[in-house]
């Protein structure tokens, strides 16, 4: 549900900035043609592309970079060795009472081998 919000977001996010393009648009057909940001060449279809791959990229790498850092943040709590883990289930199972105490205790030294 998150990732879904996110994407929401960024899809608003990435209109708003394209459509900020505008006045751009609004300048095409003037005189010697082309897009024009003011007096001389202006910026032409190959800056046009050029800039919008950029924001493009930057975007991506954003989104990859959240993503990563959702995913490393979430893996933090299981970097325990193995034999940590199963101790923990062994003292879990052993406090619901779903194993005797000799039980534990061997199965512990088994583990700690």
């Amino acid at each position: 549900m998150r990732y879904l919000r996110f994407i929401y977001t960024f899809c608003l996010g990435l209109a708003f900035i394209l459509l900020q393009n505008g006045n751009a648009f609004a300048q095409w057909g003037q005189p010697n043609g082309g897009w024009h940001m003011g007096p001389g060449w202006g910026i032409g279809w190959l800056g046009m592309v050029m800039m919008l791959a950029f924001w493009g990229l930057v975007i991506v790498a954003l989104f990859f970079f959240i993503k990563w850092l959702i995913q490393a943040s979430k893996g933090q709590t299981t970097n325990q060795p193995a034999g940590a883990r199963a101790l923990d289930i062994l003292m879990e199972r052993y406090a619901r009472g779903e194993i005797e105490k000799e039980e534990y205790e061997a199965k512990k030294a088994d583990l700690n081998q």
